[in-house]
């Protein structure tokens, strides 16, 4: 039996609501992940491109853009079990150059930005308040990494309630087969991982 066929018997793969009050949000776009001077970046260049063309469908129809980082603080730095396993992380210190969203970014002085300890952007933050509170029901995921905090994130959004969207071509990741994978998991399991040119075209549609 396929691959295709196993995962269909099993009833995944259904297609998800696209909700009319949808947010933008903008996952650990930050130097510490984009800017490759750093080990822990990876090339981000043309997923922040993208990022931005998704920001101003956005903005357009006054859907929110949400942007996260990741920052710690020494006595975290210490004391973390997952900086333990995933020690490169230790360098993203508050007030340092790679927890500063990159500015390629079109970022507005009043968009909300979410500070998180971990990969997901729910765990731990007011994320989920904060899109309840403005009453939105489906969550356009883009960022990085796509295996690590957007596919964490993902998960945690729709069991947080949200419908979940993936921008594929806007979400970034050191290596392509855990990035592949991870975009395969999300669009069986938690949400729909589409295109560039369909979430403009949702985006426009509302």
């Amino acid at each position: 039996m396929s691959q295709e066929k196993v995962y269909e018997n099993a009833g995944f793969g259904v297609r998800v609501l696209r909700g009319p009050k949808p947010a933008l949000i903008v996952i650990d776009f930050s130097y510490g992940f984009t800017d490759t001077r750093y080990p822990t970046a990876s090339d981000a260049g043309k997923q922040i491109d993208v990022t931005n063309r998704l920001i101003a469908a956005a903005r357009a129809q006054l859907v929110p853009v949400i942007f996260t980082v990741i920052a710690f603080n020494d006595a975290e730095i210490g004391t973390l079990v997952w900086l333990r396993k995933a020690t490169g992380m230790k360098a993203l210190v508050e007030g340092s150059r790679l927890v500063e969203i990159d500015d390629r970014l079109d970022r507005l002085p009043g968009d909300a930005v979410i500070f998180k300890k971990g990969a997901s952007a729910f765990f731990g933050t007011n994320l989920a308040a904060h899109l309840s509170g403005g009453g939105i029901d489906t969550a356009i995921l883009t960022g990085a990494t796509t295996s690590g905090c957007v596919r964490a994130s993902a998960v945690d959004a729709v069991q947080s309630g949200f419908n979940v969207l993936v921008v594929a071509d806007a979400c970034a990741d050191r290596a392509a087969p855990p990035h592949d994978a991870a975009l395969y998991d999300i669009d069986q399991k938690y949400g729909d991982v589409i295109t560039t040119a369909d979430t403009l075209s949702y985006l426009d549609d509302l």
